[in-house]
């Protein structure tokens, strides 16, 4: 079993930070490369680079929660969330099907409760 995990690239879980702005306020995340990777896939679906992806997930997380105490965590989260809802065929794994031409409600439908923002409208 381990095989499966340890013969990963490594540079796949190196970490790289970068410098992206934020409001205005210029900020650095530091993830490793492989969830880099993913972000740049999220992103490309919807013709968008790195840093206008995490500036929207920002905005988008901001309005929703009021704060964010932890933005990297939240990344890689987010990069998880999002090749889970694959796996599972809720989010198709054609890439030319951008992310914001799906319906978000009926992508959560049936995720596991532990999984979805109780308090989401």
């Amino acid at each position: 079993m381990c095989q499966i995990f340890v013969r990963a690239n490594p540079q796949s879980y190196e970490a790289t930070t970068r410098s992206i702005r934020l409001h205005g306020v210029v900020t650095s995340v530091r993830l490793e490369n492989l969830f880099w990777d993913t972000l740049e896939e999220i992103g490309t679906r919807d013709g968008m680079t790195v840093p206008q992806l995490l500036s929207k997930l920002y905005d988008e997380l901001l309005e929703h929660r009021g704060d964010i105490p932890n933005f990297s965590s939240f990344l890689r989260v987010s990069s998880l969330r999002y090749l889970a809802l694959q796996v599972d065929q809720r989010i198709p794994s054609d890439l030319s099907i951008p992310i914001r031409s799906l319906n978000a409600h009926a992508v959560l439908r049936g995720v596991r409760p532990g999984l979805v923002d109780a308090n989401a409208g």
